[in-house]
């Protein structure tokens, strides 16, 4: 098969690698890809947000398979425009991706089929929503409603850090993201991430992880796209798999087949877990980045079978196997990050790394300049380990670390300690 994957991050990167192992791979392009996805596939420079642009590549290309990596894209109806054209693709429609794209639209479908998530309401006004603040009072969480790369949510634990959060959304520092605000009810709990394959009939889990949002040991600072991750995730028992498929994915699965827009591709489902039960924080239309990462260090060559089933409508007839196994990923980001870091410095060390079945240095920030690896985003590496259990998956992930040179780059020391 030919096949193309459309993104340019650690997410991409690690999907490309698992891809790359499997034997039906013949052609494998990711557009528009970058440094480290150089060394597994082929990169092509290609607008991925263009549906009519990807469209002509892939008959240009004899292209088989379209695997929609990031969010933006599905948001844009690329999907849609891959699967007008006969293409095989992996990735939600557009009208399917508002789980994603509106925060808002994913509190109205949880209604309509009463999955269990945090009260809310949703304003389009300043006023209006610092009203509500006021008169519910602290804690809350405030939302951008629109897609914000996985920072436009503010936790606001005392009713000024609330205020402050409206005032920051609707000043414009999520842009389109925050024309419209959602403040939810504080849910207390533990955190994990939940993936499962729709094919819109069918569903199948396909693994579990757990996310380091906050930039600081401890989870403290700024919420980031995700600083590290593992999987599995224990506190995502099989009862609470149970009770998250019975009462929060299938009934969303039914309620967007009934809305006429079925839902095909990886459903994300962000859990909040307390006393044994789960309710939805939110929903992500792609696998979460640094959980891909994991996730596909751990499911290897089977992952595109498992790709293949979801966008051939099969998924009924699939199943997951799973070794007895821990992956766990640290992000190395540029200083900085959140707010405000500088590009081009150099990364020394990389060809010292292992990279194997059980380590990968996954790219998602990189560039080539003068035959050296520089930084050229926030979050620039993923450095990924498998291990029989999670303690010696994270002592391979931060011996793999120790090979760097890297001094305007920084990594949280303390990733998996909620399960360690």
């Amino acid at each position: 098969m030919n096949i193309l994957i459309l993104g340019s991050g650690g997410r991409e990167h690690a999907l490309a690698w698992a891809v790359k192992q499997n034997p039906k791979t013949d052609r494998l392009i990711v557009a528009p890809g970058n440094t480290g996805i150089a060394r597994v596939a082929e990169c092509a420079s290609l607008d991925i947000l263009d549906g009519a642009a990807v469209v002509a590549f892939c008959e240009e290309n004899a292209i088989d398979f379209v695997i929609v990596g990031p969010e933006a894209p599905l948001a844009a109806g690329v999907a849609d425009a891959a699967r007008a054209a006969g293409l095989l693709t992996f990735g939600p429609s557009a009208a399917a991706a508002r789980l994603e794209a509106s925060k808002a639209f994913t509190k109205e479908i949880c209604d309509a089929c009463n999955a269990p998530t945090a009260g809310y309401a949703r304003f389009t006004d300043a006023a209006a929503a610092k009203e509500y603040i006021r008169a519910t009072g602290a804690p809350l969480v405030v939302k951008a409603d629109g897609l914000a790369a996985g920072k436009g949510v503010i936790m606001g634990m005392t009713e000024a850090e609330a205020l402050a959060g409206i005032d920051e959304i609707f000043g414009g520092a999520f842009g389109a993201a925050g024309a419209e605000v959602v403040i939810e009810e504080f849910m207390a709990g533990e955190e994990a991430s939940f993936f499962i394959l729709c094919d819109g009939v069918n569903a199948l889990p396909i693994g579990t992880a757990q996310d380091h949002k906050r930039v600081g040991d401890g989870d403290t600072g700024p919420n980031t796209g995700g600083m590290g991750a593992y999987s599995p995730a224990p506190v995502l028992t099989d009862a609470i798999q149970k009770q998250a498929m019975d009462e929060i994915v299938l009934p969303t699965i039914a309620e967007m087949a009934r809305r006429g827009t079925p839902y095909q591709g990886v459903l994300y489902a962000g859990l909040m877990i307390e006393n044994g039960r789960s309710r939805l924080v939110e929903y992500n239309c792609r696998f979460g980045d640094p959980e891909c990462q994991v996730l596909m260090m751990r499911l290897g060559a089977q992952a595109l079978d498992l790709l293949l089933a979801c966008a051939e409508g099969r998924l009924d007839r699939a199943q997951v196997t799973w070794a007895e196994d821990h992956a766990l990923t640290v992000v190395m980001a540029a200083k900085g990050y959140p707010g405000s870091y500088e590009k081009g410095s150099v990364i020394k060390g990389l060809g010292r790394l292992p990279e194997d079945s059980r380590h990968m240095c996954f790219h998602a920030g990189t560039a080539e300049k003068d035959g050296q690896i520089v930084a050229n985003g926030g979050r620039v590496l993923n450095i990924t380990a498998r291990g029989n259990d999670l303690a010696e998956a994270r002592n391979r992930a931060y011996a793999m670390i120790d090979h760097l040179s890297w001094p305007e780059g920084f990594c949280r020391s303390d990733i998996g300690w909620r399960a360690l």
